[in-house]
C-alpha cells in the first residue's frame, strides 16, 4: 500500500462506512422489523436477525451462517437455524424485511424519503455497488442476486446493505489473516475502551469461560494486558485489521471516483444523522457508531 492510499483512500473508505451504517442497520433495531418477524412466527429477536440477514443465502444451515457472520457463538446461531426455515421461507423473510425497512425509514425520515437529495443519493449508491466483486465475498454475493427495489429510499437501503456486507466479507478475511477468531475479535474491540464487555458479550453468546480463554490467548500473544486493554502490539494489530478492511472495501469508491463519492457522502450525512436523531440507532451499540454519526 502506498502512503497516498493509506492516508487518503482509506480515510474515504472509513468515512463511507460510518456514514452509511445507520441507514442500513436501523433495521436491526426498528420495532417494525421486530413485530413483522414475530407476526411471521419467529421466536424472539435473534431468530429474526439470523434468518433475515442470511436469507439471501437461501435456507442456510447454522454452520454456514456461523462461518459467514464470524462473530457469533455457534450455539447462538443454532438456536435460530434451521428452525426458522420451517416457519418461513427465505423469500418470505426477505419480503417482510423490505416492508419493515420501508415502514421504518418512512417513520424516521418523514419528508426526506421523497426528496431530490434522496433520489440522487440512491442513484449514486447504486452506481457505487457496480464496483464490487463477488470474489471471496459470500454474503455480498447473495445480496447481489436480489432484485432492486423501485422507490429511491429503498434503492438506497439496498445499496447500503450491499456495501455493508461487501465490507463485512472483507473484514472477516482480514481477521482470518491476522489469526483473530470471532470471540477474540470482540476482546480487541473491548480492549480499546470504547465499549464494555457487559455490552458485547451477551450480544454474541460467548460464555465467561470462553471469553476468559480468548483473553488468555490474546495475552499470551502480547496483545492484551492484565486489565483487558490493548497493549501497544495489540493496538498495532487492531489498526492493521482496520486498515486492511478499509483497503478491501475501497473498490466501490474507486469505481465511483472521488468527486462523486464525496457528493454521495455529503448527501448521506443529513439522512443518516436524522436516523440517529430520531432514535433509530441506540446510543450504545455494537457497531461503535456515535451520536454524531461520525
Amino acid at each position: 500500500m502506498t502512503s497516498h492510499i493509506q492516508h487518503t483512500d482509506l480515510a474515504l473508505s472509513r468515512r463511507a462506512r460510518r456514514m452509511f451504517e445507520p441507514y442500513h442497520t436501523m433495521i436491526f433495531f426498528a420495532p417494525e422489523a421486530r413485530q413483522a418477524f414475530l407476526d411471521v412466527g419467529f421466536k424472539g429477536y435473534w431468530m429474526g436477525y439470523f434468518a433475515s440477514r442470511s436469507a439471501p443465502l437461501g435456507s442456510a444451515s447454522a454452520a454456514v451462517v456461523t462461518a459467514t457472520f464470524y462473530h457469533f457463538h455457534p450455539d447462538m446461531v443454532a438456536r435460530a437455524l434451521p428452525e426458522a426455515w420451517h416457519i418461513a421461507s427465505p423469500e418470505q423473510v426477505l419480503e417482510v424485511r423490505l416492508q419493515a425497512a420501508d415502514a421504518a425509514l418512512r417513520r424516521l425520515l418523514g419528508d426526506q424519503v421523497a426528496s431530490a437529495e434522496m433520489a440522487e443519493a440512491a442513484d449514486l449508491a447504486k452506481e457505487a455497488t457496480r464496483g464490487c466483486s463477488v470474489n471471496g465475498r459470500a454474503l455480498f454475493a447473495g445480496y447481489s442476486q436480489l432484485p432492486w427495489p423501485k422507490e429511491p429510499h429503498l434503492v438506497l437501503w439496498h445499496a447500503t446493505t450491499l456495501l455493508r456486507e461487501h465490507r463485512w466479507d472483507g473484514h472477516m478475511a482480514t481477521l482470518l489473516t491476522e489469526g483473530v477468531d470471532g470471540c477474540e475479535a470482540h476482546l480487541t474491540y473491548v480492549g480499546t475502551g470504547e465499549v464494555s464487555r457487559a455490552t458485547m458479550q451477551p450480544l454474541r453468546g460467548w460464555s465467561d469461560e470462553e471469553w476468559d480463554a480468548a483473553a488468555k490467548r490474546l495475552q499470551q500473544r502480547g496483545l492484551l494486558d492484565e486489565h483487558g486493554l490493548l497493549t501497544p502490539a495489540g493496538k498495532q494489530v487492531r489498526q492493521a485489521i482496520e486498515d486492511r478492511t478499509d483497503l478491501l472495501a475501497l473498490p466501490p469508491w474507486q469505481y465511483l471516483g472521488r468527486e462523486r463519492s464525496e457528493r454521495l457522502l455529503a448527501l448521506a450525512q443529513p439522512i443518516s444523522q436524522r436516523i440517529i436523531d430520531q432514535g433509530g440507532i441506540p446510543h450504545v451499540n455494537p457497531m461503535g457508531l456515535s451520536s454524531s454519526g461520525s
